[in-house]
């Protein structure tokens, strides 16, 4: 399956979720929880077709082809 992530297009295997995106992306294992497994602080906000998608639910909302994630990361400054 295809989503698009920060516009550029993504395959991933069919019925992934948030939580197995975002461990993709970052390259880290993620809890359920969806905080890393290493304990280290992930920074980031995910939007699903412009929907905020919570933390705590990036391992229950499946993708479906053809969804338009944006990965926001924090980053410190001034």
């Amino acid at each position: 399956m295809e989503v698009t992530v920060n516009l550029i297009t993504t395959a991933l295997a069919p019925g992934a979720t948030v939580l197995e995106l975002i461990s993709q992306h970052t390259g880290r294992e993620i809890m359920p929880s969806g905080q890393a497994a290493d304990g280290g602080r992930l920074g980031l906000a995910v939007a699903r077709n412009g929907e905020v998608v919570a933390r705590s639910q990036w391992a229950a909302v499946a993708l479906q082809e053809a969804d338009h994630i944006d990965i926001v990361t924090a980053v410190q400054g001034g």
